[in-house]
């Protein structure tokens, strides 16, 4: 007699409250993200150099409040209030960008979203792994993403409706940003992160913050966790900001009216596929998933590189989303089985910030490339350090720790 397949594993309410929030703050961020490249060159008056440096610095100060945020979750019994803090310092800085008349201004603005995000992200990863065992992993982090991406689709859809009734009013639109950011934030006060699922010492943090007691010494990461770091860093390099491939599509398709309509549905395909990406992780092991993923982003960066036509972009533009539920999910749980529960919020912060410095250097080589070389070179140039990564990866341990490994 053939067995029942295995339930798939409940999602934790907890995780579902922090899904939610992400849903709310990513709807609110893309109602602005996919419309600035237009706003900067059409508005303000910028070129892509402006943008490069925009998305680069604003990554920047991300990533090193990544760090440092990581390092304060390992010492703090409660994550909570600075995931809290992170998502109202974002909230209340990103419907400011309403009133900028220069791009300096959109600068500023863009760096203090970001200084709430580099706050929140670590202490966000770990509530998350806490309410999953190591076999799960995958699929947590790919529902989160999976919800984050859901926001990303009812954001451009929103500013899509708002835009064909009330054409280029901008500025009202980004002000609007504020609603959604506030829900966000009250979503936070029912996360319960005494909820913990993972009862595994070695790999969990304690049930109950009564009896956390913070590392009092400065432990390094594990070998292959600084190693992973390394190619990571390599990928992030060819890993430059989205705008560039919306300001490429919106070349391609002759204005910016259907660029919001693409955006959401790019998050259609990532928000379908991740929690399905995830859990492939969970069956076939992380490092395989993620150089698929890597493979299909070098894959893409080459077709803007030598496409022609709208349609080719467009097919090329959602194929995109396939790298996101393939990687995103993977990499994540890769983080949390290569380290010890109590270094868990460095390891988090250093990959966040890894990601960032990455895309900090990209996206300035990026502009500078894509504006004085033409954007075949910027995007064969992405594509190529994709597959250098992918290459390194193989030569990384990947299993998970055991109680020997430190």
């Amino acid at each position: 007699m053939t067995p029942a397949p295995a339930e798939k594993p409940r999602i934790p309410r907890p995780v579902w409250f922090l899904g939610l929030t992400s849903l709310f703050t990513d709807a609110a961020t893309e109602m602005i993200y996919p419309l600035l490249p237009v706003y900067l060159s059409r508005v303000l008056g910028a070129g892509a150099l402006s943008l490069g440096i925009i998305e680069g610095v604003a990554e920047g100060v991300n990533s090193l409040l990544k760090v440092l945020s990581g390092y304060w979750t390992d010492r703090s019994t409660r994550r909570r209030p600075i995931v809290i803090g992170g998502y109202a310092i974002s909230s209340i800085a990103r419907p400011f960008i309403a009133v900028t008349t220069s791009w300096p201004q959109v600068l500023v603005i863009r760096a203090l979203d970001r200084v709430g995000k580099g706050i929140r992200g670590a202490p966000r990863d770990v509530l998350l792994a806490r309410f999953a065992t190591p076999t799960t992993r995958g699929r947590i982090y790919g529902f989160h993403n999976a919800m984050d991406h859901t926001g990303a689709i009812v954001g451009p859809l929103v500013a899509t409706v708002f835009l064909f009734f009330m054409p280029d009013e901008y500025r009202l639109l980004f002000g609007l940003t504020a609603i959604p950011g506030a829900i966000a934030v009250a979503l936070l006060f029912f996360v319960d992160e005494a909820a913990a699922v993972d009862s595994n010492p070695r790999t969990s943090e304690p049930r109950t913050t009564t009896n956390y007691q913070p590392p009092t010494t400065n432990q390094r990461l594990p070998g292959r966790v600084v190693a992973l770091l390394g190619v990571l860093l390599v990928f992030s390099l060819g890993n430059s900001a989205d705008a560039f491939l919306l300001l490429r599509l919106s070349d391609a398709l002759g204005g910016a009216t259907y660029v919001p309509l693409l955006w959401a549905a790019i998050h259609v395909v990532k928000a379908s596929l991740s929690t399905w990406g995830g859990s492939l992780s969970d069956q076939f092991g992380r490092r395989r998933v993620i150089i698929a993923g890597w493979i299909v982003y070098a894959l893409v960066y080459f077709g803007f590189a030598t496409s022609a036509g709208a349609t080719a972009f467009i097919a090329w533009f959602l194929f995109y989303g396939l790298y996101f539920a393939l990687a995103e999910g993977a990499e994540k749980a890769l983080i949390a089985d290569l380290t010890p529960a109590d270094r868990r919020g460095a390891a988090f912060g250093w990959y966040n910030a890894t990601i960032g410095v990455g895309a900090l250097i990209a996206s300035v080589l990026f502009g500078e490339l894509y504006e004085h070389f033409g954007a075949p070179v910027a995007f064969m140039t992405g594509a190529a350090l994709a597959g250098v990564a992918a290459v390194l990866l193989l030569f990384i341990r990947t299993d998970t720790i055991k109680d020997s490994d430190a």
